[in-house]
């Protein structure tokens, strides 16, 4: 049987699984995430209300009428749309342009009726149906167009491309007519998580969306990378005009290119209430300065029509991202190396170096300039953090801080060491801390090498710290425990620590284990 996966048609078994439709075309999809399943072509069309024709001259876009009345001639139009495509312009008048003829059905009328500019008629020419022609009013007029007896003809209106409209001649012709997706389009269309369901002949599968980014961009399109894990995004919110991703709110991002949000465009908040989030547009939204466009999805509009709030959407971009922290060298000159990058190593230079440190940091900048250099350290001296999960603002704070909300590994400052104390200080940001209520105090002790932040009961609030040694009476920064919130653990290569003078970096990444 015939399906479409992607938008390809694909020949399948009779009672194939959309897990087994999974399988066979290799489609991208990641466990957990929304498929959009829409039943087949008339299916998808019974919603859709515009339409372009294009012409030898430029596009016409054309609106269906909100009208019963017109219900006949609207589905004509629907089933038989396709058959004026490579059709010529029959004539081209002062009052209007036919296009045409085609066969139909339809019967004529006798009547004379009273149109406007912008009216779309379709016409029985010599009042026949072997003769029916689609008339484009581009002026008022009172006529006999042998029309069907459905509210005088008129099934459609001109909503764009009336100078296209108003230069066309008989040399003319129509080169395509498209349907305009739209989010309404999809809305009815069925949102599936079970990869057991089984398909049907003409069901219409879409496993992932796709996008290209804004090249104009370059720091607001590495943090739409960031929010991208596992290869998929998760919806914080769904409206009528578009989805939010907010996993990475109130990071603040510069304003870049700024462009017409128009359906399917991506963009990220740069100024004012809820920077940092993401959002994908269902329909177009007027120009705003504090939203700078990251990219455009060129595939799977019909995932984000159907998504709601906590799905997941598996994602592909068509530009690999070059992040290469916590990566070897060696793989990241074979990254480099496949994309016609120099890389230059720094640091650790053996194979083996874990990396840190990146120049350019961001991927636009990567490929325009055609070299990367890569700063790495020993393996041994990357420490990883066991987050608790009773702590969410404070273990947020904590990876902002350090930079591994957007990125593999991060990076913290000491701030205070004092040998004996047993504890170590790093650096943390007052602004960012403000939010810092208290949660997850400690009870009873301190163990060694737990996590600390202090909280907003403290004047020290935002400071990070690590202890070395069980305490009953202070947290990690020197605070009471009321002023401490356990954000979690360090768990490898410890030694050295407590050794650190002020100003040192210390890198870390989150254990998964």
């Amino acid at each position: 049987m015939l399906i479409k996966v992607n938008g390809k048609e694909i020949d399948v078994a009779e009672g194939s699984t959309i897990q087994d439709v999974i399988g066979e075309t290799n489609a991208p999809y990641t466990p957990g995430s929304i498929i959009c399943l829409i039943k087949g072509k008339k299916e998808l069309e019974k919603n859709i209300t515009k339409y372009k024709i294009k012409t030898t001259k430029g596009s016409i876009i054309i609106e269906l009428v909100d009208n019963d009345e017109a219900k006949p001639m609207i589905d004509v139009w629907k089933n038989q749309y396709e058959e004026f495509v490579d059709l010529s312009i029959r004539w081209s008048t002062s009052n209007e342009v036919a296009i045409g003829p085609i066969v139909t059905d339809l019967e004529p009328t006798h009547d004379e009726f009273k149109y406007y500019e912008g009216d779309v008629v379709l016409s029985l020419s010599s009042f026949s149906n072997e003769s029916t022609h689609l008339i484009l009013l581009k002026e008022n007029i009172t006529n006999v167009f042998s029309v069907p007896p459905y509210n005088k003809g008129i099934f459609a209106n001109v909503i764009g491309g009336r100078k296209t409209l108003s230069e066309l001649t008989d040399d003319d012709k129509v080169t395509s007519i498209e349907p305009i997706i739209e989010r309404s389009t999809t809305t009815d269309s069925a949102s599936i998580s079970d990869l057991s369901t089984v398909l049907e002949e003409g069901n219409e599968l879409y496993t992932y969306i796709s996008f290209e980014i804004d090249e104009d961009s370059p720091i607001c399109v590495e943090h739409l990378f960031s929010i991208i894990k596992d290869n998929r995004i998760k919806v914080n919110f769904d409206s009528n005009s578009f989805l939010g991703f907010y996993e990475l709110e109130g990071i603040d991002k510069p304003k870049e290119d700024t462009t017409q949000r128009v359906r399917g465009t991506i963009t990220i908040r740069n100024a004012g209430n809820g920077v940092g989030r993401m959002y994908v547009y269902r329909e177009n939204r007027v120009l705003t300065p504090n939203h700078t466009t990251v990219g455009k999805v060129t595939a799977g509009m019909e995932i984000i029509d159907i998504a709601k709030k906590d799905d997941f959407i598996t994602v592909k971009s068509e530009q690999q991202r070059l992040l290469l922290l916590s990566k070897s060298q060696s793989e990241a000159s074979k990254i480099l190396a496949e994309a016609g990058i120099e890389h230059v190593r720094e640091g650790v230079t053996d194979d083996d170096g874990l990396i840190v440190e990146q120049s350019p940091r961001h991927t636009i900048d990567i490929l325009k300039e055609g070299k990367v250099v890569t700063t790495a350290i020993n393996p041994n001296e990357l420490r990883d953090v066991k987050f608790v999960d009773n702590a969410p603002r404070s273990v947020k704070y904590f990876k902002l801080i350090s930079g591994l909300l957007e990125n593999p590994v991060g990076k913290i400052k000491v701030h205070f060491a004092v040998p004996g104390m047993h504890i170590t200080i790093f650096e943390g940001n007052k602004k960012l801390a403000k939010g810092l209520v208290p949660e997850n105090n400690p009870v009873d002790v301190v163990n060694e090498c737990e996590i600390g932040i202090t909280n907003m009961a403290s004047k020290s609030a935002g400071l990070i710290g690590i202890r070395f040694e069980p305490n009953r009476e202070f947290g990690p920064t020197a605070e009471t425990f009321n002023a401490t919130n356990i954000v979690g653990k360090m768990v490898t290569n410890t030694e050295g620590l407590e050794e650190l003078k002020e100003g040192v970096v210390v890198y870390v990444r989150e254990s998964m284990s």
